[in-house]
């Protein structure tokens, strides 16, 4: 094998040719169909081209963590398999958030509104958008399936990782139901255990997705011992809730050239999130009632924006987020440095902490 950060380039490369193969296969049995489902295929296609393939990443260091000179055959599959699961997840999430952008375009329910507007068809242009974001992401779902399944790995691999797949895919459905319904009750709630409950949020939506369950599939596709699945389960929660974390502040702070959102999309959008968490718990009366009333404002002007910024600066709660991702940036990296893998993966997962925690998009 190649170094770890040429290698990890290099599967960059090899998990998007496989995902344009996929494609073009899906592409001749949904003509069969009609051709009028081409823009399906389309919004698809384009969101995947975008996305920095750390899911892939993790699974495939995972697998080249249990031994020396394993073949890559099938992992990339099943690692590029990951990246249909991201789709629909975002082009889900996208619809519950109402979000208009996605990796610097427009997401996938505003490329259909846009469709119908511009073919002036007759219904509701946002019915038919949320319609066929819906659809795009229920392909995406089952393609992730149907892609893992073609992974040329023994079938004995193929089940230990099986367990592993359903799984992210269950509990990642629980953790966005957790998303909306914290949305829908923290002001009943109160701002006691918000923190808590949004570090769940962030564990099942987001960490475990993102990071332990690709290197559990990874490690459990190569045969990987317990104690090496208990290492990655520790380092890939840790580091998973660091990512999310840093994409929380990102989704407030970032700068949207570079994140690809708005700014402060997040508080248009209402999220619940650590950040807002600590700043509930701490905030004055006034800052409190400051919260309730913008956060959640689809409207929220560039004015309502920095106030609201001002009040997650002010009570601390940007600085406590901070402090929270150097903590669990130093638990995944003492777990690994503990860990009992090859040290290329060891050295590749390295240089992903630092991928994961200090991006600006």
């Amino acid at each position: 094998m190649s170094s770890p950060l040429r290698a990890t380039a290099e599967l960059r490369t090899a998990v998007s040719t496989v995902l344009e193969e996929f494609l073009h296969d899906q592409t001749a049995v949904l003509r069969e169909v009609s051709a009028d489902c081409d823009p399906v295929l389309d919004a698809i296609a384009a969101l995947l081209r975008g996305g920095k393939r750390l899911r892939p990443a993790f699974c495939f260091w995972g697998y080249h963590g249990v031994a020396e000179d394993l073949r890559d055959d099938g992992i990339v599959t099943a690692a590029a398999a990951l990246e249909l699961f991201q789709a629909a997840a975002l082009i889900h999430d996208d619809v519950m958030d109402d979000s208009d952008t996605r990796r610097g375009q427009p997401a996938v329910h505003r490329r259909f509104e846009a469709l119908h507007r511009e073919q002036d068809w007759e219904g509701s242009r946002t019915r038919f958008g949320l319609a066929g974001a819906v659809l795009a992401g229920d392909l995406c779902l089952s393609w992730s399936d149907e892609l893992f399944s073609r992974s040329e790995l023994p079938a004995e691999a193929m089940l230990r990782g099986r367990r592993v797949f359903n799984t992210m895919r269950t509990q990642l459905m629980g953790g966005q139901y957790l998303d909306m319904l914290e949305q829908a009750s923290s002001t009943q709630r109160g701002s006691d255990g918000a923190v808590d409950r949004a570090r769940r949020v962030l564990t099942f939506k987001s960490a475990k997705y993102s990071i332990e369950h690709p290197l559990l599939l990874g490690g459990s596709l190569a045969g990987a011992s317990t104690d090496l699945l208990a290492d990655y389960s520790r380092f890939g929660l840790a580091l998973g809730e660091a990512f999310q974390l840093r994409d929380d502040v990102l989704g407030v702070f970032g700068d949207p050239a570079e994140t690809g959102k708005p700014a402060g999309d997040d508080l248009r959008e209402g999220k619940r999130t650590v950040l807002v968490g600590l700043a509930v718990q701490s905030a004055t009366p006034a800052q409190a009632e400051t919260v309730r009333r913008l956060l959640g404002d689809p409207d929220l002007t560039t004015e309502g924006v920095d106030t609201l910024r001002d009040v997650l600066t002010d009570t601390g709660a940007l600085a406590g987020v901070e402090a929270l991702i150097e903590q669990q940036v130093e638990v995944a990296c003492q777990t690994l440095d503990g860990a009992d893998l090859t040290e290329d993966a060891r050295g590749a997962l390295h240089a992903l902490v630092v991928a994961a925690t200090s991006r600006r998009s």
